[in-house]
C-alpha cells in the first residue's frame, strides 16, 4: 500500500464507486474534490499509466488526453507538486495562472509548471 493512500478520502467508502462509467463518474470525481492526497493520487495514476477508474479527480479519458498533450513529462508528481505550490502561493514570483483555452491564441506562457496545465491545476487545486 502506498503511504499517501491511507489518507485518501476514498479509503472509507466503496472502492467500486471509483470505477463507475458514464454520468456516475461525476459522483466519483466529486469525492476527490476535498481529498488531502489528490495530487499524489493523480500523479501516481499518470506516472504509472493506470488505465481505469477515477484517480485524483480525473477520469481515465481525461488522463489519456492529458498524457497525449504532454508526452514529454517525465514525472507527473514533480510537475503537479510544483503546480500546486504555485497555485497555493502565486505571489512567490509568479502571477496567478489565468483561465485560458489551449492554443496559439491563448496568450503568453505562465510559469514552467503550468505550461498547458492552467486548467488542470485549477481543476485539481480548486474545489468545484
Amino acid at each position: 500500500m502506498l503511504a499517501w493512500s491511507e489518507r485518501a478520502a476514498c479509503g472509507q467508502g466503496d472502492a467500486d464507486a471509483l470505477f463507475a462509467e458514464g454520468t456516475r463518474q461525476h459522483d466519483a470525481t466529486a469525492l476527490c474534490t476535498k481529498c488531502p492526497v489528490r495530487t499524489e493520487c493523480l500523479a501516481h495514476a499518470l506516472d504509472q499509466r493506470i488505465e481505469f477508474g477515477v484517480w485524483g479527480g480525473m477520469t481515465e479519458r481525461e488522463r489519456r488526453a492529458l498524457l497525449r498533450r504532454r508526452p514529454e513529462v517525465a514525472s507527473w508528481r514533480r510537475l503537479l507538486e510544483t503546480a500546486r505550490a504555485e497555485h497555493a502561493h502565486p505571489a512567490r514570483g509568479r502571477a496567478p495562472v489565468p483561465r485560458r483555452e489551449a492554443g496559439p491564441q491563448a496568450g503568453p506562457q505562465a510559469g514552467p509548471a503550468h505550461q498547458d496545465m492552467g486548467r488542470t491545476a485549477t481543476a485539481v487545486y480548486t474545489a468545484s
